[in-house]
């Protein structure tokens, strides 16, 4: 069926509209995915800074979050990837939608593969997200034990 005019059209319009949702959403996830990445690099050049001239109890620590930032760079690194495979799979199905109509095939079956690999790869996405979020919550709590040793220590000696 190859539309002969705009009423024809219209249902292929209406049915794009759902990835076209997705792809909007997707752009503030992966706006908030790269601002945690940027503040994971901040971080560690932060933390890295002048490294040499602290004590060895500091730079143990330093090191542990360190690494802790490099494991949450490559999850939010994957999380990204992921994130805008899932767009890219909302964009092909959005054209393949209007390219079955325009050379009249019947694609069901891509169209649902093409669905079903988007909304697998932001699950996936989502899920490195969190893992993220968890690693975080680990980095706060080793920065917390080194200021809980640091004010038992001055409460000890009674300052």
């Amino acid at each position: 069926m190859t539309p002969t005019s705009f009423r024809e059209l219209v249902p292929i319009l209406q049915t794009a509209i759902g990835p076209m949702i997705l792809i909007s959403g997707l752009g503030l996830l992966l706006l908030t995915m790269t601002n945690r990445l940027g503040r994971i690099i901040d971080r560690s050049r932060q933390l890295l800074d002048d490294l040499e001239s602290f004590p060895e109890s500091y730079i143990i620590r330093i090191n542990q979050e360190v690494a802790i930032l490099w494991k949450r760079a490559r999850y939010i690194r994957i999380a990204i990837l992921l994130a805008c495979m899932t767009c890219l799979g909302a964009s092909l199905l959005i054209i393949t939608l209007f390219l079955s109509l325009l050379v009249n095939l019947d694609l069901p079956l891509l169209l649902a593969a093409i669905f079903i690999t988007s909304m697998f790869c932001l699950s996936t996405s989502l899920i490195f997200f969190v893992f993220d979020v968890n690693l975080t919550l680990h980095a706060l709590k080793i920065e917390r034990e080194s200021h809980d040793r640091k004010r038992l220590i001055i409460e000890t000696k009674g300052f």
